[in-house]
Order: C-alpha cells, then structure tokens, then sequence
C-alpha cells in the first residue's frame, strides 16, 4: 500500500496524506463476524473519567477476529480483504473447505486467493499458524500465544512481527517488536510471517478533526492551566517553577518509574528498557 497526498487546496488538506485502498476488496463485513460496539468516553463503570481525552469518534462496528485460529488441520482460502476501524492492519476474510468462515489478521504476502491452514504439522509459510517448537529458529512470527490456548496477544498491529531467536528444550526464545527479549513455552501457537501494512505509521494526519473521528479528544498543556488544576499551573508567564514534569495527580511522567514490580517474571530475559 503506497502514501498519497492531498492536493492543497485548503490549508488542512496541504499536509494530509493517506493509504491508498486498493487492497481492500470489499466494502461491507461479514454480518455473522460482526457485532455493535458502544464508547465509553474515557469512563469507567461509575461513571468517573479514568482515561482522559477520549470521547466522541465515529460509530464502528467490532469484527471477531479468530485469533486462536481454532479452525485446526482444515485448509482456508482468504476470499476478500478488508478495512478494520478498531486497529491499523487489514483483515482476511478466510472460508474454510468445512463451510466455517473467519476474520484472521493479515500477513504481507497474502491476498485474494491465497490458501491458509492451522495446525500442529503444517508448512511454516506466510499465514499458516502452528507451535512455536515447529517453527525454526529465525523465523518472523506474529500473534503469538503468551501461554498455550490464551489466543494470539503479541505483534498485532501493522508491520510488527516477534523474531524466534533460540530455542531450549522447554521455551522459544523471542525478540519482541519493542526489543524485550522474552520465553514462551514451546506449545503456545504463533502465525508465521509480517504483518501488513506497515506504511500505516508513516501517515501525516494533517488536522485535528481527523483525530477527532478516531475518538481523541483534545489535550491541554499543564503550563497553561491554574495551579489548582494542575502542579505546573499558575505563575507571572510561562514558568516551568524548577521542577520535574509531573502528571496532574503528582506522579513523575518523563522516564520516572512508577511501576511497582511485585515479582520478578523469570521468563523475561531482556526488558525493553535497560
């Protein structure tokens, strides 16, 4: 998928770009894969703001997605490819030779016509899901299982993949997309290849209404509010009071740590962050 570029004939247009679509083969979902989907608007179950600047967006419609690949040793054709609004990749609509169909996410490679399959023997190529313990060393592999039968959770979203560095005799060693180098038992089940459309993080929104469609809200600076609402608020001017930045409840928000780790996960060899 290429990056085109509005024609400025308007100052919001001067700076947009966007994906072209001609990947995309149909327009509709599947109605038996879909579900309505409500916004919370950033609220928790009383009521109460807990994540900020959310709200509003357009209405979508949610797309069970089969990441557990449960449809096992039966082989699948992707019969169409489509946009999801809930997350940046795109989705194969794949129909399997027992008449069931599913959403799965889609690899580069792959398009209409394509043949799919999961299994415990099956080929390691683009597409295909098995064990980790069946896949060789050095392999790009996405939605991968964090424990076996918990249903695909790491590089979901476009142009990741997790590569297999090693193997022992109980765990696949992975690099994750954000560096972590982490194990996974053998038996946790992984789709071989890169996933698609990875020009997505390479878009120029160009105005703040398209943020406002996908459901972001705008921010205030804190420099710019009272001191009662919040702690860089206040004083004659812009004054940043000789202070570190701090979040509006306190806590220290540019590399301080506030994580508190209970127990240590063994199966973490490299974290992200040194």
């Amino acid at each position: 998928m290429a990056i085109q570029k509005r024609k400025p004939r308007s100052a919001s247009l001067r700076f947009q770009s966007y994906l072209t679509t001609k990947d995309i083969t149909k327009k509709f979902p599947e109605r038996s894969l879909v579900k309505g989907k409500s916004s919370s608007g950033g609220r928790n179950a009383h009521g109460r703001i807990t994540v900020r600047h959310r709200g509003g967006g357009v209405a979508r419609k949610y797309r069970y997605i089969d990441f557990s690949r449960q449809e096992r040793d039966v082989i699948g054709s992707i019969i169409a490819v489509e946009y999801d609004p809930n997350r940046n990749v795109r989705l194969g609509l794949v129909s399997y030779r027992n008449g069931a169909k599913r959403y799965i996410l889609l690899p580069e490679g792959l398009s209409v016509g394509s043949t799919v399959i999961s299994g415990a023997t099956v080929e390691a190529k683009p597409g295909n899901a098995t064990m980790l313990k069946n896949i060789p060393a050095g392999f790009l592999v996405h939605n991968v299982e964090i424990r076996p039968g918990s249903g695909g959770t790491f590089a979901r979203s476009a142009g990741t993949s997790v590569r297999i560095v090693s193997k022992d005799e109980k765990y696949a060693v992975l690099k994750m997309p954000s560096g972590e180098i982490r194990m996974v038992p053998h038996e946790s089940w992984a789709t071989v290849g890169v996933l698609g459309n990875s020009d997505f993080k390479n878009i120029s929104w160009g105005k703040a209404g398209r943020m406002r469609h996908k459901g972001f809200r705008p921010s205030v600076r804190g420099m710019a509010m009272n001191p009662v609402d919040h702690p860089h608020g206040g004083g004659e001017g812009r004054s940043k009071s000789g202070s570190h930045p701090v979040s509006p409840w306190g806590k220290g928000c540019k590399g301080t740590r506030t994580r508190h780790v209970r127990r240590k996960n063994v199966l973490i060899v490299t974290r992200r962050k040194p």
